[in-house]
């Protein structure tokens, strides 16, 4: 959509809903030898809450995204630990926050006639990050994340579901072909 900037800062993106576009993007250690993992397990949950209520207390939400990872990593090989110490340790974020869309017009361009305002829409965008942590020396080898607007999704399951299999899905097309 002409007039929507995106700025991502600090590595960090979003799960929604709505009439924006997804972004998904990843950074990843250079030059990281990922041949060697097999095995991943789950991290601890965050210490802090999401700032959201309806993420922090919905356990639908928490077992979607955990499902959703978990496929996608059985899908390239990558095994969830039975014992002993995984060979990764997978970390999630969520949170959700407020934004603004400005519409802007350019009179200098002859794209508008008469009032020519700006026209600015509020609405809330969802951030998931998904980290993946080498258990050796405990350090992020990667990190995945995706952007969307909310929308109807934290009313709607069916909705929510699709959103963040569609999220997850992206993140995780961002892997190295090695894992």
């Amino acid at each position: 959509m002409r007039g929507i900037q995106w700025v991502v800062v600090g590595l960090v993106a979003a799960v929604g809903v709505g009439c924006a576009t997804m972004t998904a993007g990843s950074h990843v250690e250079r030059g990281h030898d990922f041949s060697p993992y097999r095995t991943y397990d789950w991290g601890p949950p965050d210490e802090l809450p999401t700032g959201d209520p309806r993420l922090d207390q919905d356990p639908f939400f928490k077992d979607n995204v955990l499902g959703a990872i978990e496929k996608q990593f059985a899908a390239r090989g990558l095994m969830l630990s039975a014992s002993g110490e995984p060979d990764l340790r997978i970390h999630y974020h969520a949170v959700i926050n407020r934004r603004l869309n400005v519409d802007r017009v350019d009179r200098d361009r002859g794209y508008c006639t008469g009032n020519c305002q700006p026209d600015v829409t509020e609405y809330e965008a969802g951030t998931l990050v998904v980290d993946v942590v080498d258990t050796r020396d405990n350090r992020v080898v990667w990190r995945g994340w995706a952007q969307d607007a909310v929308g109807d999704m934290l009313e709607d399951r069916d909705a929510m579901a699709r959103k963040i299999t569609e999220a997850v899905t992206r993140i995780l097309a961002q892997l190295p072909d090695a894992l």
